[in-house]
């Protein structure tokens, strides 16, 4: 097994005391947790993952415990030659809103610096609606705009650096949608589906108000966030996955013992 090596105690009695101190179930998962984020980040193979996994399950003290991230940066540190952008620090993401706008005999709009849900829907008969995102945060890579349109129209701006693809049907309507931009295959996605019925979709593209100069790097925090958060859903499985695997091997470590004690 290709585990680092343990330090030497060299800390005196007090810290070679709190070494031999029992681990509990929470410590496991705890450390669990930070091998399955350095997983997701690169920092370890699947088989380095699985074999420390198997270590940390077993583990009965600290002392057992420590080697295994020994050679792991601490939790949250930043990466080394990497400084936290100042937008992120001082911009949380904006609070969630419905994901269903309908506009009846009426408009409706969202603009500004809004959550962008995995599907947005938007209905309009008769109506219209408008929906800005170049200053949008995705909550992933792609996101979903359905839209339901009877004799009204939808218009929608977005920055450049974003694609926008068209799976939706017209019927005595019509898309219009502006050339891709980009080559970037990360590049974030807006895929429009549903259906037009004597409505039309209008799809525009302009740059971010510029004058504090962060058009592009807004749009480098759109695809980091969306990145982030696609990343936490897979470490939220990854843990699932982990708990049901400590689960197996309690129960597993139980039918031993009780064997055990039959046999005796």
């Amino acid at each position: 097994m290709n585990l680092p090596e343990k330090p030497s105690e060299s800390g005196g009695p007090a810290e070679s005391r709190a070494a031999r101190m029992r681990a509990s179930d929470a410590d496991r998962d705890e450390v669990a947790d930070r091998l399955r984020e350095a997983l997701a980040e690169g920092r370890i193979t699947p088989e380095e993952h699985a074999e420390r996994i198997d270590v940390v399950y077993n583990a009965k003290t600290y002392a057992e415990l420590e080697p295994v991230l020994s050679d792991l940066p601490p939790e949250r540190a930043p990466r080394p030659g990497l400084e936290p952008r100042r937008e992120e620090q001082m911009l949380p993401p904006p609070p969630a809103q419905s994901p269903n706008l309908v506009a009846i005999f009426s408009g409706v709009e969202r603009k500004g610096r809004w959550l962008v849900e995995a599907t947005t829907n938007v209905t309009c008969v008769c109506g219209g609606a408008d929906l800005d995102f170049r200053q949008a945060v995705l909550s992933r890579g792609e996101v979903t705009v359905n839209v339901t349109c009877v004799f009204g129209g939808v218009t929608i701006v977005v920055p450049p650096g974003v694609r926008v693809v068209a799976s939706n049907t017209a019927i005595f309507g019509g898309n219009d949608l502006p050339e891709d931009d980009t080559t970037d295959p990360d590049a974030p996605v807006i895929r429009l589906t549903g259906t037009l019925l004597f409505g039309g979709l209008s799809v525009t593209r302009k740059a971010v108000d510029d004058k504090g100069g962060h058009g592009a790097r807004h749009l480098d925090a759109m695809r980091h966030h969306a990145r982030r958060e696609e990343v936490q859903e897979e470490l939220r499985e990854r843990r699932r996955k982990g708990l049901e695997h400590r689960d197996e091997r309690r129960e597993h470590l139980r039918e031993l013992r009780d064997e055990r004690h039959r046999d005796r």
